[in-house]
């Protein structure tokens, strides 16, 4: 294109835009903008990963946890009181036997958990007890078992049986 300023005779030549810049129209992403695209699919991923991780399995571990919590807590009891405490299984969940004042509670916290060893829990008042153990499944979970057991000395705690 020709130009041609005021006080010069001569004329100036002005190139068009080209290749140097690109035109509006065509500009790409920047890299702080794929950052932030990533980022928030690996946070959704993250996320889905947690909603979705809870599965069967996680839930009669939390089963036997509890139990073993329950059957602490009773065993407590029953050193304080100095009553005898007996934890047995029933149809639909488990009874304590022995306990005064508040009850402990009865029920799984999942309609299915089933107990495989149907001997009862002597839980004191003595501070030693003898080596005890439950096996808990949920036959829905066919494989996974939880054994909730004390050798007498320490307390209940539940381990996961694969």
């Amino acid at each position: 294109m020709r130009t041609s300023a005021a006080g010069n005779s001569g004329t100036c030549v002005r190139t068009p835009r080209t290749a140097s810049r690109p035109a509006r129209g065509l500009r790409g992403f920047t890299l702080l903008e794929l950052l932030v695209v990533v980022a928030i699919i690996a946070v959704a991923s993250v996320g889905v990963g947690f909603a979705l991780g809870d599965t069967g399995r996680h839930a009669l571990e939390r089963e036997g946890e509890r139990l073993a919590a329950l059957l602490e807590s009773a065993r407590a009891q029953s050193r304080a009181s100095g009553n005898a405490v007996r934890w047995r299984a029933e149809p639909g969940g488990f009874r304590f036997e022995g306990l005064t004042g508040e009850p402990l509670p009865r029920h799984w916290l999942q309609a299915q958990t089933r107990v495989l060893t149907p001997a009862p829990l002597w839980l004191g008042p003595e501070p030693l007890i003898g080596p005890q153990e439950v096996l808990i499944v949920n036959p829905e979970l066919p494989g996974q078992t939880v054994r909730v057991a004390s050798d007498g000395l320490r307390p209940f705690a539940a381990h996961a049986l694969h």
